[in-house]
């Protein structure tokens, strides 16, 4: 199983459609399950949309008769699903699935709260990507920064001026 972890629009989605680019070929039964709608030209199951599926874990369980070799989650949201991903992944499926988590190491603590044995993590999850979205300037709003030619110095300062005392880390910027 592939994890990939990030806050919400940063591009989970689109990671996990590349890596199902460059796995996909003609041997592989190649299979997703989501909510959203497709895009690509791989067999998809939109839950709750097209078929009237109760949960994604219901899709998730009737994908995995038609054995697949590749499944894709579109996003664990819930224990059910989190349980049969695993057990997917325990039962030679490769599995890619995006968790909301703010890194990675925050993904695999979300499987532990709800409720997945530590074990069974070690032994189902082959990556967690933490995956954060880069911050761009508008072009219309960007001006050029030139830096001054004086050091600025930073150093910890105990007492002001007129004597009192700055809180335990006070830090002064000194030019």
């Amino acid at each position: 199983m592939v994890l990939c972890a990030g806050p919400t629009g940063s591009g989970k989605t689109t990671t996990l459609y590349a890596t199902l680019s460059e796995v996909n070929n003609p041997t592989l039964n190649v299979m997703t399950i989501e909510d959203r709608l497709n895009t690509s030209s791989l067999p998809s199951t939109r839950s709750r949309r097209m078929i009237k599926l109760a949960s994604p874990c219901t899709g998730l369980k009737s994908i995995l008769r038609q054995d697949p070799d590749v499944i894709l989650v579109g996003e664990i949201r819930d224990v059910e699903t989190a349980r049969v991903a695993v057990q997917s992944a325990l039962t030679g499926h490769f599995v890619v699935s995006s968790l909301h988590a703010t890194d990675a190491v925050s993904a695999l603590h979300r499987f532990l709260d709800m409720g997945i044995e530590s074990f069974l993590i070690a032994s189902s999850v082959l990556a967690v990507v933490g995956q954060r979205l880069v911050r761009r300037i508008c072009p219309a709003c960007k001006t050029r920064y030139t830096r001054r030619s004086r050091r600025c110095v930073l150093r910890r300062q105990r007492r002001t001026a007129e004597g009192r005392v700055l809180p335990r880390h006070g830090l002064q910027l000194l030019q």
